[in-house]
């Protein structure tokens, strides 16, 4: 008696396990996430994550111009961490390269460069970094090190290292000034994209979309009309975290606020976009976070938030230039840490809006006021 009971509870079992595999095979999205979150992960960490930072854009402002000079700059440029881009002529030219965005670090050669490094009493060269990347200056600061050897014969044993190292921007090498404004743009792009993804949807679970079949009101309208309360959920989101990220961090919020808050509302008007589309695609609100997921995954791991943005793979940073917070994070880096006006970062600023206007046209387009 007991086996039979056995064998029926474990027949019954075995038909339910059939029943959601079945299930799972139908539901091609479902299938798709079994498939591609554990592809997604293992290419995104395994080939374009690379911590080893290679490339780093540079200038240089050569006050000696002779042979001395130039092999220098040849065999900083060898060590494949600093990429030369720019010639300058004074070190201030450096630091407004380096405060513009343009590159990220620079070399100042004086004119008695080569006299020092035979002496060996002082420096012969300085590096300037944009300490802002704490990651990027560390990689960069290695270079202090750098055994630079005319010749191949050490002229003065006792001259030590010979390069010296200048952090712009964060001297203290803090890593919450890196961190903190990053994460301004993944809470953002985290809480707009999953508000608005699950916003149609959901009233199409709850059967409210008859009411809006109902009304007079237009696609654009019902569009507009659903992202408008999150954009002040977005601004007053950006309030709290620069408030606690001074408070608690102390942060220096180099920039003007009014600067600030506009960066924050186009990126957030990017996010909301993009939110409708996914919720114009999803069925149920289950399939609009797994869409969101296959956003918000590649955008932490690829915009620069918690890897080096120039150390990974072209392929991976023309794939990051797709994201709005690869975007955001230059400007509102540039803007809180640098001071840098709208004007110097109105290309990132143009791409979101195009990239909001865009989305908002599409969700407009696919939404129909119909029971399907």
């Amino acid at each position: 008696m007991a086996t039979n009971s056995l064998q029926a509870s474990a027949t019954r079992t075995l038909a339910v396990c059939k029943k959601e595999i079945l299930h799972l095979i139908r539901d091609r999205l479902t299938f798709g996430m079994v498939v591609m979150i554990p592809l997604i992960q293992l290419v995104l960490f395994g080939y374009t994550i690379n911590t080893d930072v290679r490339d780093v854009p540079a200038a240089v402002a050569d006050s000696l111009e002779n042979s001395f000079s130039r092999q220098l700059v040849q065999d900083l440029q060898a060590s494949q961490v600093l990429d030369f881009r720019s010639i300058v002529h004074s070190p201030q030219e450096l630091e407004q390269l380096i405060a513009s965005g343009a590159v990220s670090a620079g070399l100042y050669i004086p004119p008695d460069a080569e006299n020092r490094y035979y002496l060996g009493d002082r420096p012969y060269a300085q590096i300037l970094i944009d300490g802002s990347d704490t990651v990027l200056a560390a990689a960069v600061t290695s270079l202090a090190r750098f055994p630079f050897l005319p010749g191949g014969v050490i002229a003065n044993k006792s001259q030590g290292l010979g390069l010296s190292t200048r952090l712009l921007y964060n001297p203290e090498k803090r890593a919450a000034l890196f961190t903190v404004p990053g994460l301004l743009g993944v809470i953002l792009t985290m809480t707009m994209i999953m508000f608005t993804s699950i916003a149609i949807v959901r009233e199409r679970e709850r059967g409210n979309m008859e009411l809006l079949i109902a009304t007079p009101i237009k696609n654009i309208e019902l569009m507009v009309g659903k992202i408008s309360p999150y954009i002040a959920i977005g601004m007053v989101q950006v309030s709290i975290i620069l408030f606690l990220g001074v408070l608690l961090f102390q942060i220096p919020v180099a920039g003007k606020l009014v600067p600030i808050f506009i960066a924050c509302l186009i990126f957030i008007l990017a996010n909301l976009t993009l939110g409708l589309i996914i919720s114009t695609l999803a069925r149920n609100q289950l399939a609009a976070m797994q869409m969101f997921i296959f956003v918000f995954l590649p955008s932490m791991l690829l915009s620069g938030f918690m890897f080096p943005f120039v150390a990974m793979p072209k392929i991976a940073q023309q794939l990051a230039e797709v994201l709005p917070l690869t975007h955001f994070l230059r400007v509102i880096r540039g803007i809180i840490l640098r001071n840098q006006p709208l004007s110097v970062v109105w290309e990132d600023l143009a791409f979101l809006l195009l990239f909001a206007l865009f989305f908002l046209i599409i969700a407009t387009f696919r939404f129909r006021k119909r029971l399907e």
